[in-house]
């Protein structure tokens, strides 16, 4: 309740946090809210030359270039990215904190080797490294979440590992040890705890990078496959349409920057919250 009174506080954080719940709502509800089957291709769903139907009327976004309702598919396309966001965050953060814990508490030729091998994963370019894996596998939704996964989960290990050494050092920690804890009581019990807000913050952050990943690699065509739509697909199918049919682009590509944006605000205001150490810097 404490979280949510100071983001009521703070303007920016709270406009982040209702696009975040906007968001949510539309990918629960897009069965129910969605006006038409998201794959229908409809007879009126065109005009008699041929040419996608603008907003307005029967299709308040306006139709694809197959004659689909392009609000129905954006709303499930809210499903699809924040599938991809949960179950990538998710699991980039529980590497991130095995690694990074691991290595900041026992050190020595393990810590080395992790770290190294962290070092070795952040040396290639996110994006080049997604694409790549992407590319080899069979793109689908959960391979894609795996594929940003992999490529996510370098930055929680670094900052874990520099917050388990600083805290490994505390007198706390030394207290236990010379009491004759166990590495599991020290490490569950007192270290993991003081990691918890780290974890959520960078969860939340992580998700606006899953967003406009997602996108990149649908845009693509190696992220999530038509049928099944994401923004990121939405706007690669329209790209050549974009001229006299705007709304296929510009629709899927404010929303991919509103939703961005949002969870970009909100992790903002819970690193402040969570760690006031940090207020203040980008």
């Amino acid at each position: 309740m404490r979280v949510l009174k100071e983001i009521c506080r703070q303007p920016a954080a709270l406009f982040g946090l209702a696009i975040v719940l906007v968001v949510v709502i539309a990918a629960i509800g897009a069965p129910w809210l969605a006006p038409y089957d998201p794959d229908e291709q409809m007879f009126d769903g065109l005009t008699l030359e041929g040419a996608p139907v603008p907003p307005g009327g029967q299709f308040l976004l306006g139709s694809d270039t197959l004659g689909r309702d392009l609000l129905s598919r954006m709303l499930f396309g809210a499903r699809t990215s924040l599938i991809i966001g949960l179950v990538a965050n998710g699991i980039a953060v529980t590497i991130g904190l095995f690694v990074g814990i691991t290595a900041g508490y026992m050190r020595g030729v393990v810590g080395t080797l992790l770290m190294r091998s962290t070092d070795l994963m952040m040396a290639f370019p996110a994006l080049l490294l997604a694409i790549v894996l992407a590319a080899i596998l069979k793109p689908s939704l959960w391979i894609v979440a795996m594929v940003i996964a992999l490529v996510n989960w370098v930055q929680v290990a670094r900052i874990v590992y520099t917050e388990t050494r600083a805290l490994v050092a505390r007198d706390f920690i030394l207290a236990e040890r010379s009491l004759g804890a166990g590495h599991a009581r020290i490490l569950f019990l007192h270290i993991l705890p003081h990691l918890v807000p780290t974890a959520i913050v960078w969860g939340t952050l992580g998700i606006a990078t899953t967003v406009l990943l997602e996108a990149t690699l649908s845009f693509l065509g190696i992220g999530v496959q038509p049928p099944d739509p994401s923004w990121g697909n939405i706007i690669f199918e329209s790209q050549n349409y974009f001229t006299f049919a705007p709304w296929l682009v510009f629709f899927p590509g404010i929303v991919i920057l509103l939703t961005a944006l949002a969870f970009n605000l909100v992790g903002d205001a819970l690193r402040d919250i969570l760690d006031p150490t940090q207020r203040g810097r980008g």
